[in-house]
Order: structure tokens, then sequence, then C-alpha cells
């Protein structure tokens, strides 16, 4: 493969917009190609963030012998039928996450992407920022000691016009695949998988979690406690506390610009813990790491495995069989 990686966006959204402009922080990467639903829509986001080539269709888009891999920017109940347009035409995909609506779903993207040896990886940006890395490397240090509880909580209340894909069922809305999966996330990469999981949720009229509380109990007598909401303006903050140490991610822990505090004792010991972050909105470690998998000829990335992608996906399923939250796709 050449040394340049040309990208194109399946999704002309928000979240394609913040991943095109920190394409620009990334080397030796190009944004080759848009694609939206809508003529008007492709324009006017190449117009924003210009792009060799625009389509006002995403088989178009896929087809295109120049692209390289596609960023999957569309709602996660889409995403099953955009990654696998984009495998069966061999194309690498980094697809947005939730990766799918469930595990089932994963599954066959996964072993579709195998059968057509291209590289497939989940876009949970979180795991490539410097935060989580060092909060990653303070614990494997032994820094915390024996991590004994993980508290998380991500809630915002929607502003108009409020998106769809927040509580359509059709879409796997709700709080839960939107954001409290980076409460799961983070949970799991404290504790590892949980022994035990409990889950209650509050509907919204469409019937998607409006709240959703989740417990994760562990043999060894680790708990975590996760609460994602559409009700109201949380702090949206982690802690990781163990028997030697705390750490507290600050408002919106799961991205770039959260502050790691250390607490070694009790609550008046805090010291800040350096964290070089390189500009941007933090999508930018994804789409080098991609490029660099994509140069060394790999079809799964090395840190974010498949294997992590159906544990967190397998996770969220027994968390919506527990609370009660269920979609159409789960019929299919």
């Amino acid at each position: 493969m050449d040394k340049q990686i040309r990208w194109g966006i399946l999704g002309a959204g928000r979240i394609a917009q913040k991943f095109a402009s920190d394409l620009k922080l990334v080397e030796d990467a190009e944004l080759f190609a848009v694609a939206s639903r809508g003529k008007a829509n492709a324009a006017t986001f190449a117009a924003l963030y210009p792009a060799a080539r625009q389509y006002d269709n995403y088989e178009s888009l896929v087809q295109d012998p120049g692209v390289d891999v596609v960023y999957i920017a569309t709602p996660h109940g889409l995403h099953y039928e955009h990654t696998m347009l984009c495998v069966q035409h061999g194309k690498a995909v980094l697809c947005e996450k939730a990766f799918a609506l469930h595990a089932r779903q994963a599954k066959e993207m996964i072993s579709a992407a195998q059968r057509q040896k291209v590289f497939l990886m989940e876009a949970l940006w979180s795991k490539f920022i410097p935060s989580w890395q060092t909060m990653m490397e303070m614990i494997g240090n032994g820094k915390l000691g024996e991590i004994k509880n993980v508290l998380i909580n991500f809630g915002f209340i929607p502003q108009a016009p409020v998106a769809d894909r927040l509580y359509n069922p059709a879409l796997g809305g709700g709080t839960l695949l939107d954001i409290g999966i980076y409460n799961v996330f983070y949970a799991l990469s404290a504790l590892g998988k949980p022994d035990h999981i409990e889950a209650r949720m509050t509907p919204a009229a469409t019937g998607v979690d409006e709240q959703c509380a989740v417990l994760f109990r562990y043999n060894n007598g680790a708990m975590a406690q996760l609460f994602s909401s559409y009700s109201t303006h949380l702090a949206t903050e982690a802690g990781i506390s163990g028997n030697k140490g705390r750490l507290r991610l600050t408002h919106r822990f799961y991205t770039p610009e959260t502050t790691v505090e250390f607490y070694p004792g009790r609550a008046d010991t805090k010291t800040i813990v350096p964290v070089q972050h390189t500009g941007g909105w933090g999508y930018h470690y994804e789409a080098g790491h991609v490029g660099e998998c994509l140069r060394r000829g790999l079809t799964e990335s090395p840190v974010m495995t498949h294997a992590d992608t159906l544990m967190l996906m397998e996770t969220l399923d027994e968390i919506r069989r527990k609370a009660g939250i269920c979609y159409p796709a789960d019929e299919a």
C-alpha cells in the first residue's frame, strides 16, 4: 500500500466532521472522498472539509478504487448494513461505536471481514487517547494497588432539535449504546469482564432507555457502578479506586480534554497527572493507528482487537437483557 492513506467517510454528520477535521493532524493521511444520502449534505461537508470526491450514495463510495479505508459515521443501528457493504467491496473499515446493535451482528461483521481478508476495527476512540493510556499505565504499574471499585456517570439533556437516533429503537436509541458504552468500556478496562451484572432502566416514550443504572460485581469483591442519563446534566466523570490510591478523570472523562487527578491518600492529597495531548478533537489517534495497521498489512488491530469488541458487545447485550432494553433488530 502507498504511504499515503486515502480515507473515505460514510455519513456526513457531526462526528464525521470532527473526524475529518482531525485527519489534518495525521501524517500521511488524506480525506479523499465523502458520501452522504443527499447531494447537498455531501457538498456542504466537502466545502468545509475538502475531499477530492463527493457522493450522494454510499455504493459509489465503496466502489471507488481510490479509497483505502472507510470511516463509518452513521448511527449505530446502521453499522451492520454499512460495514457489510464496505467489506463486500473489499474496503478496510473503521466503524464508529457502538460497533453493532448486538453481538450476533458483530460476529457476522467480523467473520465477513476475515473471509474477505480486509481490515476491520471498532472506532472506540477513547482507547487511543493519552488520558486513557495514562490511566491504564498507572493501574498496570500498581499506583492504585488492587482496584476495588469504579464509579462512572455520563448524562446530558438533549437539546432541540433532538437527533432522531437518540430515541429511535430501530437505530439503537437510548443512553446505553450512545453514552453508557463509555462507562462500560472504562469499567472493563479497569476491572475486566464482570462475574455478575445487574441493570435497571427508565424507559423513554419510545421504549428505549432514558436512564440506565448498571452494577458490575466481581468474585474478588470489586464492584463498578455505572449510570447514564438523558434526563439530567451529570458531572460525566470517572473514579477508579484501589487500596493504594484513587484516580479521578474529570468532566468528559472519555476525551483527551479530561484532567487526570491522582489521590495517593485521603481527599486532600490530590496531584495532577501530566498528560500530553497533541490537539484536535482526539480522533487522530485512532486514525493514525489504522494507517499504521494498513501499512503493515494487518486485518485486525493489535490494540482494539476483534475479541475486545465482542467482549464489549456481549457485555452490552447482557446489560440490555437485565434492564429490558429491546430493539427491533433483536428479533431479526
